[in-house]
Parts: structure tokens; C-alpha cells; sequence
């Protein structure tokens, strides 16, 4: 029986991200295996006939050594199960798999980045940047690794690295929504209209400008909107904004944080309007969602939140942090109810065209069988 081995950073991403592409797999016979942290959710991915094998990734990378553990429990492991396919993902997991696949004469293996992150963003720390950048070119540099990008920049930037052939990079545009599960719905169209941003609660998703965008528009709006944060403080994240400081910033009946939410549909299905000001993404599944259960979007133009709207057909594009232009953009949607419900229409038919789950999963496996050459 082929083995599959999926590695990243920890479970519940893998879950939100990737799941879909491992039950697709068992199905077709392979063995499938997470390699990652266990958060808890270890039992559920058993009972979903993944194997699972702990590797304690720290998010943080601030100790070396601890990277150096988790590269050899990975080497130990590629070594003895000897897997068809290692499929890393983030650039955290494929960085340190990769070493591991190079130490254990691994050649297949597929590096998923979802995005080059909060250390590819502008004005991040430049010595960070060169250390990334020369860690890349040490783990990535292969004739046999392939690499799967979430956005055309990304995609370019990986090529300018001249670390494989051009015809081992490929572009999948995101992680993909189940449209049977995420269907249109119409808007509830309610007195007060609610404005969501559906992300961790990080100042790299643009949370300050989502909340700096409310009160700008807090005299014009308020009784009649209400802003919602739906997502946790993670953290282990570099650029969490915490807690305390977070509720600081609330305003009762107008901005409010409801947390992390396990089902998001219903936030969708009860929300008018979804912002995302994020600084950097691969593709965002919030707004993929978003974009299936037909809601207008107001985002960034910034790699990865630029691919989910097309300007004036089913949301606007605005620069990245830029608090004033964000609130004009959410403004001119809450004062017309045709116009959202018109881009809605289009974010649904976007989706279909380019998000859909069955063709991400489609473009995963046609990269596997070119890797290993099944016929």
C-alpha cells in the first residue's frame, strides 16, 4: 500500500486546510499518516483512518535546538516508514521536512506553502528576511522537490530563488471550499448590518485597521451596523494582538469579538459584509468562504487577498494599511443594498469557477502521480 505522509506545524491546521486532500486519499488506497503536533485532535484524525505520529513543532522557532529535535524525529521517521509522498505544509514544516527528506534520501516530496508569511510582508525585520531567505536556499534546493503556491507572487518569488525546475512549481489557488457545504444565501438584510472579520485576532490580518475602520465610521453608523470579530488570540503567533488589549478596544453594541468559532457558515450566513485588511496571505479560506456563501468583500491588494476579489465586481480592493480607505470602501457597501447583493451574486460565481474543493483536490493528486509517475 502507497504511504502518504502529510507534515505540518499542528493538527487543527491541518484539519482546516488539508483534510479533505487525505480522505480523498485513503480513498484511492493509500496509507495516509499527519506528522505533527498534537493540540487534541489526535483521535478524531484515527477515527478518520489517519494515522498519526507526534512531532512537538514550536510555531515560535526560537530555539534551535528544538528545530534540530523535530528535524531528526522527522529523518527518523521518513527513514523507517519510507513514504511514496511527503507532502509538507506551511513554509515552517517545509523547511525543517525538507532537511529531514534530503538526510533520508526522500526525492518525493512536495512542499505546500500557503504563504510566505508575516517575514515577507514590507518592513519586517531585514536580517530575519536574509536568514529565511538563506534557509530556503539550503532546504529547498532540489532537481526532485516540487512546490504548490497559493498566489501568482508567491509562485514568482519562489522561481527567483532557482532552488527547481519551473515545471516542479505549481500554482493552486487555495485550499478550496466544499460548495455543498458552504451554499448561497441571501443575506439577512436586518435593520443593524453586521460587518465580519473572520481571522486570529493578528495585527498581520489587518485587525487594527478593521477596528481603527469601525470608529472612523462610528458617527455615521452606529445603531445601524455592528462590526464583528470572529477568531481567536493565537498565541504562539508573533503578531497577536492579546487579549487585554483587544477588549480595550470594543465598543458595546457596535464592535464586538465572538472568539474562535468551530462552525463558521452560520457567521457567514448572518453577516452582510466580510473585511479582510490583511498585510500578506497565500489565499485566504475565509474569503473563499466568504466568497461561496455570496457575501461582497472589502480586502487588501496584497498577494493572496487580491486573487479573491476582482475590484468592483464582487467586493473592493483597498491598500494595505490604510484605515481611511478601508472605511470608505465598507461605507460605500453598507449605503447600498444593491450593490452588495449584486457582488454577492459574483463572489458565489467566483467561487464556483475557481475555489471549488473537488478541483483543488483534482490538481493535488495530478501533482502526485507526476512526482512518482503513476500511471
Amino acid at each position: 500500500m502507497k504511504k502518504l505522509f502529510f507534515v505540518t506545524n499542528v493538527d487543527w491546521f491541518f484539519i482546516s486546510h488539508r483534510l479533505p486532500i487525505a480522505l480523498n486519499a485513503i480513498q484511492q488506497g493509500y496509507e495516509v499518516y499527519l506528522l505533527s503536533r498534537d493540540t487534541g485532535r489526535k483521535q478524531f484524525l484515527q477515527g478518520k483512518g489517519i494515522r498519526f505520529i507526534d512531532i512537538p513543532f514550536d510555531r515560535s522557532g526560537s530555539n534551535p535546538l528544538h528545530e534540530l529535535k523535530c528535524i531528526f524525529q522527522l529523518y527518523t521517521n521518513y527513514k523507517k516508514y519510507r513514504p511514496n509522498i511527503i507532502h509538507h505544509v506551511t513554509l515552517k514544516a517545509a523547511l525543517l521536512g525538507s532537511v529531514a527528506a534530503k538526510l533520508s534520501g526522500q526525492h518525493h516530496v512536495v512542499n505546500a506553502i500557503s504563504g510566505l508569511g508575516y517575514n515577507f510582508t514590507n518592513g519586517r525585520n531585514g536580517i530575519l528576511q536574509k536568514l529565511i531567505r538563506t534557509l530556503i536556499r539550503i532546504a529547498f534546493k532540489s532537481k526532485s522537490f516540487s512546490f504548490i503556491l497559493q498566489n501568482p507572487d508567491d509562485v514568482g518569488m519562489i522561481k527567483g530563488f532557482n532552488l527547481v525546475p519551473s515545471s516542479h512549481i505549481f500554482l493552486i489557488k487555495g485550499s478550496g471550499v466544499d460548495l455543498n457545504e458552504f451554499v448561497f444565501s441571501q443575506a439577512p438584510g436586518k435593520t443593524q448590518l453586521k460587518v465580519l472579520f473572520p481571522a486570529r485576532i493578528l495585527l498581520d490580518k489587518g485587525v487594527m485597521e478593521f477596528i481603527d475602520a469601525a470608529k472612523l465610521l462610528q458617527k455615521r453608523f452606529i445603531g445601524k451596523v455592528k462590526f464583528i470579530l470572529a477568531g481567536d488570540c493565537d498565541k504562539e503567533n508573533l503578531a497577536v494582538l492579546g487579549e487585554e488589549k483587544l477588549r480595550s478596544l470594543l465598543v458595546d453594541d457596535y464592535i464586538e469579538w465572538i472568539g474562535y468559532q468551530a462552525q463558521m457558515f452560520p457567521i457567514y450566513t448572518d453577516s452582510d459584509i466580510v473585511v479582510l485588511p490583511s498585510y500578506r496571505e497565500g489565499l485566504p479560506k475565509s474569503l473563499i468562504e466568504a466568497c461561496a456563501v455570496g457575501r461582497p468583500i472589502v480586502t487588501t491588494d496584497v498577494p493572496g487577498c487580491r486573487e479573491c476579489v476582482k475590484s468592483g465586481y464582487n467586493g473592493y480592493l483597498v491598500p494595505a494599511k490604510d484605515s481611511r480607505a478601508l472605511a470608505d470602501a465598507i461605507g460605500l457597501l453598507i449605503e447600498d443594498d444593491a450593490k452588495r447583493k449584486e457582488f454577492g451574486r459574483n463572489s458565489r460565481l467566483l467561487a464556483e469557477e475557481e475555489f471549488s474543493i473537488d478541483k483543488v483536490v483534482r490538481q493535488t493528486f495530478d501533482i502526485y502521480q507526476s512526482i512518482i509517475r503513476i500511471s
